[in-house]
């Protein structure tokens, strides 16, 4: 008890220490961000743009779609270009033409090599040097850079309009004709595009060759190279890596774990008789599992856009829904089925630990089911109402969809979803409260759990810190925050606890010790977790110590995950212990899957692309959708059904559970997602880390690479995995239905607080 409380002690430091470093670096981000000029005016007097136009477009792109529109910076969908990289392209190309013209009245091609070198000196000079000038907010542009400027914003203003020239051009970036009506949201939408490419080349002020952006994207055109720091920080981050595994593989070889208990011979929840509240869970379950049939669903439209752009097999199906619509469904329903399979989790073990029923928590646990009901799809149909009818930047920022990744919903059903968190967690804190107040073997795994309840509710305010004319850094930052947080951070911890507590109730481990297991793996996890957010925020307008406390922190999330494999193994194990154990088996190997895809989906993948120089070349390309996919659904997708499993056993008649359909499931979800990942999204993500090397970003994710022969083969790779997959989902589902068919648990009739106390 002694060396848990100095752990217990450890983590609070470690904790405190780190959030503090995490708020202080905010501070610096806050305070060295690229600035928004007040006005950008030419040499000769006329005013390009003003600051509040720079903001208006941010909210304007925002509405279009956003972040799953392509990318500003690096952060987004992966069809669409990266908007900053391909404006710093086209303008540095204006800039070549203009020069060309003015000094030698010849157009770029026909110069001879070293004359057109001389015009490269000229872009690169003109689009590096920082004519901001602090004190008045204005941003001073020379006439002719002015001149590319206005050339390269027709553009834009076109392809965002309804310009049929460019029809083509849009098809091939999955967008639709008139994305923005407004022809001043247009105009303003230049301005951010503007603005977020001359933070990508403008130096630093006092600091020669360094742009706000850490000279990220790789643009040759205007000498954007990784700076000496990205090298440096990333070899010392392997560095780190290595030794840190080393230092926990010596820790674990000299401190051999505890062998596991002998185990009942008889199952101790056989006789366990639900709650109300309990039995109230089952719903949950069931729309888990139609929001995974959804999710699928709308995963095949969104990868066959990368091919066809508007259409489905030749019917136009954007007309009804977009590209950006699609891809946000398919995203925002991945977290929201995770999540509630966890929070139905939660509400259905709190009973168990806690010994009782408190009052009206069936209630509250019916509340919050169709509380949730509502936020999902009032969310869905205003988000899909705002992007179809462009009802304007107000509605989608407070009621459509705010265009950013992962945390797209409008504001108001992030007010209601952050209640509902919230409430979630007092209701699994009423259940727990006995448990948590009584001294036992397991307090410590209790209290994790709650903590860790407590923690994924309470930080989702961190979606609630950004508003509408919020600096697009700090709207990373806080971004980022709720993004990593969550998945690298407390559902980590929750699904750690969770399934040590499961096995502790089930004897298949000793709770003394899991109690100590749990907090050693939650300060690893923590450690280098959260301060590991800053590798997501290397080129979003930061500091280079950015860069530098990202890397070395992000190679330390990797630390844990090497061992996973040996804790998985040893669960594999314990689903052999006993006879009865096989009445789990399902779920347990789904826990053994999360184990091997928190190695190589969390692991080898993340880390392919976290240090400075591998996410220099490939941030927003597709080895990022290869680390997400086998991560997001690898790991917390397979262990939201194996906790899903693990409640329907207790809340469905045993005559309607069926193995015969569960095996085929989880081994085509498992099989189909290998698939799709190393068959498809690894070869092209190297595909295209390929051509982001050898002649920038820019490149990367022009139409020139993302529909060549090879890409649109990799999406058309993508669907015998995908056919798999889905056919793992069926299954599933058939599941669910015979359960549904199956009637109400047939259970002992003994009284629910006699089976929850024996238990206890």
């Amino acid at each position: 008890m002694h060396a848990t409380r100095k752990l217990w002690t450890w983590l609070a430091i470690i904790c405190v220490a780190s959030f503090a470093v995490l708020l202080w670096v905010g501070k610096e981000i806050y305070l060295k961000a690229p600035p928004i000029p007040q006005q950008v005016v030419s040499t000769s007097g006329e005013v390009l743009y003003q600051g509040d136009q720079v903001t208006l477009g941010q909210q304007a792109w925002l509405s279009a779609g956003g972040q799953e529109l392509g990318t500003v910076w690096g952060h987004g969908s992966y069809v669409a270009p990266d908007w900053s990289a391909d404006w710093l392209h086209r303008e540095a190309l204006a800039l070549q033409e203009l020069f060309a013209q003015q000094y030698y009245k010849s157009d770029y091609a026909s110069l001879p090599t070293q004359l057109r070198a001389q015009v490269d000196a000229l872009v690169k000079q003109e689009l590096r040097t920082n004519t901001y000038d602090e004190k008045t907010g204005v941003l001073a542009l020379s006439d002719i850079r002015a001149k590319a400027v206005q050339q390269v914003a027709a553009h834009y203003i076109g392809l965002f309009g309804s310009d049929p020239k460019l029809d083509k051009l849009r098809g091939q970036y999955a967008m639709t004709s008139g994305s923005l009506p407004s022809a001043d949201e247009r105009k303003a939408l230049t301005g951010f595009f503007f603005w977020s490419s001359w933070a990508a080349a403008a130096d630093r002020p006092g600091v020669a060759g360094l742009s706000y952006t850490s000279n990220w994207p790789s643009e040759p055109l205007v000498g954007n190279t990784p700076s000496a720091g990205t090298g440096i920080w990333s070899i010392a981050s392997v560095i780190l890596m290595i030794g840190a595994i080393a230092a926990m593989l010596l820790f674990h070889s000299s401190h051999g774990e505890e062998s596991d208990p002998t185990p009942p011979k008889a199952d101790p929840l056989f006789s366990l008789k639900a709650t109300p509240s309990m039995k109230a869970t089952k719903k949950y379950f069931f729309v888990v599992i139609g929001l995974i049939l959804a999710q699928v669903g709308f995963g095949v439209v969104t990868a066959h856009y990368s091919v066809e752009g508007t259409s489905f097999f030749g019917f136009p199906l954007a007309d009804i829904l977009p590209f950006t619509v699609s891809r946000t469904i398919h995203t925002q329903f991945a977290v929201l089925w995770i999540a509630t399979a966890w929070l139905a989790t939660g509400l259905y073990i709190a009973p168990v630990i806690g010994g009782h029923e408190p009052k009206f928590q069936k209630l509250g646990t019916d509340v919050l089911f169709y509380a949730l009901l509502f936020i999902v799809v009032g969310s869905t149909v205003c988000g899909w109402l705002g992007t179809v009818q462009h009802k304007g930047t107000a509605f989608s920022f407070w009621l459509g969809s705010q265009g950013l990744e992962f945390t797209s919903m409008g504001r108001i059903w992030q007010y209601l979803l952050f209640v509902g968190l919230l409430f979630w967690a007092l209701l699994l804190g009423r259940g727990l409260w006995p448990a948590l107040t009584k001294p036992s073997e397991s307090r410590g795994l209790i209290t994790m759990v709650f903590l860790a309840a407590v923690c994924i509710g309470g930080f989702y305010a961190t979606s609630l810190t950004w508003g509408r004319t919020t600096h697009y850094s700090m709207i990373e930052y806080w971004r980022w925050w709720l993004v990593h947080l969550w998945v690298e951070g407390f559902f980590e911890v929750f699904a750690t606890a969770v399934i040590a507590l499961l096995f502790s109730r089930l004897g298949l481990i000793r709770a003394a010790t899991a109690n100590t297991a749990i907090v050693l793996e939650t300060i690893v996890f923590l450690f280098g977790g959260i301060l590991g957010t800053l590798h997501h925020l290397y080129w979003t307008g930061t500091p280079t110590s950015v860069i530098a406390i990202g890397a070395m922190f992000s190679a330390l999330e990797v630390v844990p995950l090497s061992m996973i494999g040996i804790e998985a193994y040893r669960n594999y194990q314990r689903s052999k212990a006993a006879p009865w154990v096989q009445s789990y088996k399902w779920a347990i190997l789904c826990f053994i899957a999360v184990g091997f895809w928190n190695t190589v989906g969390a692991g080898l993948l993340g880390f392919s692309i976290n240090t400075p120089i591998a996410l220099y070349y490939m941030q927003g390309l597709n080895l990022t959708a290869a680390h997400g996919h086998a991560a997001l659904f690898g790991v917390y997708g397979m262990l939201g059904i194996g906790l899903m499993l693990f409640c329907l056993r207790g809340l469905s008649d045993r005559l309607a559970w069926s193995d015969a359909l569960l095996k085929p499931m989880f081994w085509l979800l498992n099989i189909g997602l290998a698939m799709m990942v190393f068959i498809s999204l690894v070869p092209a993500g190297i595909y295209q880390a390929v051509a982001s090397i050898s002649k920038g970003m820019w490149y990367a994710r022009s139409p020139e690479v993302i529909h060549s022969h090879f890409m649109e083969t990799m999406v058309w790779l993508r669907v015998p995995g995908d056919i798999v997959f889905a056919i793992g989902v069926l299954f599933l589902a058939l599941f669910a239905l015979r359960l549904l068919k199956g009637g109400e648990p047939q259970q002992s009739t003994v009284a629910a607080n006699d089976n929850l106390g024996a238990v206890k």
